[in-house]
């Protein structure tokens, strides 16, 4: 393959023009405006992902999730409208899906992660359609709402499947606010309502729970843990699951079932050099630079990291990224740290959030003087009209946003 050409070669490559991706581009060319940088990205339409919940429970429409890529692009950063295919971190070169070879000075791999929905037997060809959905996929989020205001009674199971996956919260997110309706609408004495989760704890941070627990109760949702979605039948209406650690099956019917996919990091990902075990991009946890190549660094919901995989974490890794990668090109010591911040509003409710914020090792992250277990009005009004515009006008257009963290154990 002939070597790369001059319009071939920047200073910085970033795979992946999602949240992380976006981010780091535009801090990168506020800091250093003359730095070459290209962002690998096929996809031209760019998604708020955080609020598909909202659009899956009629509060928010999918359009309002949507952006066009280009015009999110920090201007003088190249775009590459493919596909990132394989790594060669060893001459400093990503190759792309039209045979393309593009060498780097320094790599951010970002492309997110990848929904598995072919792991579950029966799950592409129905999806959509008889009465089964899910907030994760841009195709259906809007349709989980036309199965909950259709259902009148009956039988609603919702799933989550093994950790880790993106925005670990929303499978029960959406639990909440579908109850929630019908409790308004006076019907969910006359639906059963049933979560069913592959792991052994609703949440993965205990601080939280016991009041993620009460809004269980309060709904009188039938939680079932260590069961994992492994088939639907759409046209009979039966979800079969998997007792998790036993061969043992359960099957249920359902009027409506609300699927969260398995999922996994990118095919392109697991198979190079720069993956740990599990798949992940395996970086040091902190700089977020590469664990053996001190020319590529991560972020966002490929990371092989035990934080959670929200916008919230990539908002924080961003300026991370964005140090070391500049003080990696200077020479200089890299400085930037990043703590294992996340953050997971729990829309418990129509108007109340339990505002969930933590760092690496469960220890809690309040950024805000009150007790963030409890359901509020206030942070309801952070997850629909004040995150969505820090994304758009703050996030992805290179500010900075600094908050402050008041960290304390978990009790």
């Amino acid at each position: 393959m002939a070597d790369p050409t001059p319009q071939d070669r920047f200073s910085v490559v970033i795979v992946g023009g999602g949240a992380a991706g976006i981010t780091i581009a535009a801090q990168l060319k506020r800091q250093r405006p003359n730095l070459s940088v290209a962002i690998i990205e096929p996809s031209t339409t760019h998604a708020y992902q955080p609020g598909w919940t909202l659009v899956g429970a009629g509060v928010m429409t999918l359009a309002e999730t949507l952006r066009q890529e280009g015009g999110l692009i920090p201007k003088d950063v190249t775009w590459l409208r493919d596909s990132a295919v394989s790594f060669e971190p060893d001459a400093n070169t990503v190759t792309l899906a039209s045979g393309r070879v593009v060498e780097y000075r320094r790599l951010v791999v970002c492309p997110g992660l990848q929904l598995d929905w072919d792991k579950i037997e029966g799950l592409p060809e129905t999806l959509g359609r008889n009465g089964v959905t899910s907030n994760y996929s841009r195709e259906t989020a809007a349709y989980t709402w036309e199965c909950i205001r259709h259902l009148d009674g009956g039988k609603a199971l919702f799933t989550q499947p093994p950790m880790p996956i993106k925005c670990a919260g929303a499978p029960q997110k959406i639990v909440y606010l579908a109850s929630d309706h019908w409790r308004k609408e006076g019907s969910l004495h006359r639906t059963e309502v049933d979560f069913s989760i592959a792991g052994d704890a609703l949440f993965g941070v205990s601080y939280f729970v016991p009041s993620l627990q009460r809004q269980i109760d309060f709904y009188g949702i039938n939680l079932h843990k260590k069961e994992n979605l492994i088939k639907v039948d759409g046209e009979k209406r039966e979800a079969t699951f998997q007792i998790v650690g036993t061969d043992e099956t359960v099957v249920r019917k359902f009027d409506m079932l609300h699927v969260v996919p398995p999922q996994s990091a990118p095919d392109f990902v697991k198979k190079s050099p720069l993956a740990n075990t599990g798949g992940w991009l395996d970086v040091d946890p902190s700089s977020l630079r590469h664990v053996k190549y001190d020319t590529v660094f991560g972020a966002g919901d490929v990371l092989g990291t035990s934080n959670a995989k929200t916008a919230a974490a990539a908002r924080e890794q961003a300026p991370v990224v964005v140090t070391n990668v500049l003080a990696s090109l200077d020479g200089r010591p890299q400085t930037g740290a990043y703590d294992g911040y996340g953050a997971c509003p729990l829309t418990v409710a129509y108007g109340k959030v339990v505002l969930a914020e933590f760092l690496y090792g469960g220890k809690v992250a309040p950024s805000f003087p009150y007790d963030q277990r409890k359901p509020s009005r206030f942070a309801w009004l952070l997850k629909t009209e004040v995150f969505p515009r820090l994304y758009w006008q703050g996030m992805l257009k290179g500010h900075d946003v600094k908050v402050k963290h008041n960290v304390k154990e978990s009790p």
